[in-house]
């Protein structure tokens, strides 16, 4: 019997020849956002680790949209000949790369987490972020972030869309919209940090709008054949938040609008979420997006076995599976799946072919 798992699926114009996702993880490892062979080296190497769709980790559409400062960047023409070098690279090990496009809000301004992912002070090299509205992520940080006025807001817009032509000429197969894990699209979908009075606050129509607009802007930039993704925070895990049942209804929009697969994460908007951790905790919100949106949805988050994988693609609960930490410990996720579910139609590397697995 055929698995699940490695079962073909095609979106738009491509096929992907499996169900394995490395999902976007953050390297802290750019200068001015340029990309650098750690990044070949990381993303290719999980291409040849078997994956389907290999997603770049957050990568900020301007300066300002940056988590820390070694973030990746796509703000400049100059940063399109690393990532070309590197969507060949992935090309060439048939699977596909795909580019997440990020703006970190009130969020950016940090130091990467081995350097304590704390708030960056403008004399260390930080910069005033931005926000819908004057509501610190932390009540320590010594500055609000700056409400985004109309100028503002139709910036942001601008930026994702030049970052959607600089992804599609650097030759990216998938788009990815972050609008998830709190970052500046996800703070004003959220009533928890979204306190704006105009168009872009207080009703759930109202909220949802600037992603609505970050989106047309991107398809017209974007081919139409190409799929897009969008990553969603499925529940804010606070009271008065962004829920499921929102959720629902946002997909069914993103679906009406061109978009072909919601990412289902969850939290990250507020720092006194209560979040349920466990095996499987948030392929619910995946398995419940799917079926009443009726749109193709990815499943994250502590999905660490092949088994476990497997059960959700067969069981219906989403069409793809998001790996982070799990392939940053394996980066052959994909080889080490199709051995543990013993599928040996799975393609090695011919360079690695002598050391292929034999059950």
């Amino acid at each position: 019997m055929a698995s699940p798992l490695f079962s073909l699926l095609q979106i738009k114009s491509i096929i992907l020849k499996n169900r394995i996702v490395v999902s976007p993880m953050c390297q802290y490892s750019a200068e001015d956002g340029f990309a650098n062979d750690w990044h070949l080296v990381h993303l290719g190497s999980r291409a040849v680790g078997g994956a389907g769709l290999i997603i770049q980790e957050a990568t900020a559409v301007s300066p300002e949209g940056r988590i820390s400062p070694e973030d990746l960047g796509i703000w400049n023409d100059e940063h399109i000949e690393k990532y070309k070098q590197i969507t060949s690279f992935i090309t060439q090990q048939n699977a596909f790369p795909g580019i997440q496009l990020a703006h970190a809000g009130r969020k950016a301004s940090t130091s990467s987490p081995w350097q304590g992912n704390r708030k960056l002070t403008l004399e260390e090299g930080g910069w005033r972020t931005v926000a819908p509205s004057p509501e610190r992520y932390h009540d320590d940080e010594a500055l609000p972030p700056l409400e985004l006025d109309a100028e503002g807001i139709k910036k942001v817009v601008g930026d994702f869309k030049q970052a959607a032509r600089r992804a599609h000429e650097a030759c990216y197969k998938v788009l990815e919209i972050h609008a998830a894990h709190g970052y500046l699209i996800h703070q004003f979908l959220s009533p928890l940090c979204n306190k704006r009075t105009d168009e872009y606050g207080g009703s759930f129509e109202n909220r949802i709008r600037l992603l609505l607009e970050v989106l047309e802007a991107v398809k017209t930039e974007w081919p139409n054949d190409l799929p897009l993704f969008v990553r969603i925070s499925g529940t804010d895990w606070a009271e008065g938040g962004w829920h499921e049942a929102e959720s629902v209804e946002l997909s069914k929009k993103l679906k009406e609008s061109g978009v072909d697969v919601i990412d289902c994460s969850s939290g990250g908007v507020v720092s006194h979420q209560k979040i349920p951790v466990g095996p499987n905790y948030q392929v619910p919100i995946a398995e419940r997006v799917k079926r009443e949106a009726q749109i193709c949805t990815g499943a994250v988050g502590l999905i660490t076995e092949a088994k476990q994988a497997e059960d959700i693609i067969s069981s219906g609960q989403a069409d793809l599976v998001f790996f982070a930490r799990e392939a940053l410990r394996d980066p052959y996720i994909g080889l080490t799946f199709a051995h543990d579910l013993h599928n040996s139609q799975v393609v090695w590397p011919k360079q690695y072919e002598r050391a292929k697995l034999d059950d």
